[in-house]
């Protein structure tokens, strides 16, 4: 079976729900083999997208991140609670 090229989804959400889609199908059962391979294919296509897109954004926030010094400015997170008193 020759590799397509395959089309990248428009965004990370869109690549997620095409993944949550392509498993429920797979987990049916209710798919040949043939089809079955071929949402295998284009799932893990999504997924080394996916992976590329969390990568790039991960770059971002570490440029972003970047101190005078150049050393990363690490500061946590602010919980659920701490966002809902502002």
């Amino acid at each position: 079976m020759a590799k397509k090229a395959q089309p990248a989804p428009k965004n990370f959400e869109e690549a997620i729900n095409e993944l949550e889609q392509i498993l429920a199908h797979i987990e049916a059962g209710e798919l040949g083999l043939e089809e079955t391979l071929l949402k295998y294919e284009r799932g893990n296509f999504l997924i080394h997208h996916c992976r590329d897109v969390l990568g790039a954004a991960e770059k971002q926030i570490e440029v972003i991140s970047k101190g005078a010094d150049g050393g990363l400015n690490a500061t946590p997170l602010e919980s659920d609670a701490q966002i809902s008193d502002m």
